[in-house]
């Protein structure tokens, strides 16, 4: 019996590992979209305000990233899809001030 259990045991952890590693993998695909180009620099708050969005939620992904490289799994989601959420809000903030990405 407890020879049967090391080698599912063993199975588990490993599609933890791998479960984990494509789940950085895309996150990190996703964060190298986070690029806004072609947009006016303003200074208007509306400007001001979209371009802070753009800073926060590329540098929220990032460290969103490290921490789940570090261990820290912080959300009960899967980290791909907290980053495509960030990334759905730069999208937005990013068209807001007439930017393409």
């Amino acid at each position: 019996m407890k020879l049967l259990f090391i080698p599912l045991l063993a199975c588990c952890l490993s599609a933890c590992l791998f479960t984990t590693s494509n789940e950085v993998k895309r996150s990190e695909l996703i964060l190298t979209h986070f690029n806004c180009h072609n947009y006016e620099d303003g200074i208007s708050p509306i400007n001001s305000f979209h371009e802070q969005i753009l800073a926060v939620t590329k540098q929220k992904s990032a460290d969103y990233i490290q921490h789940y490289k570090d261990g820290d799994k912080l959300f009960n989601v899967p980290l791909d899809e907290v980053v495509d959420q960030q990334y759905q809000l730069y999208k937005d903030a990013c068209q807001s001030i007439g930017g393409v990405l």
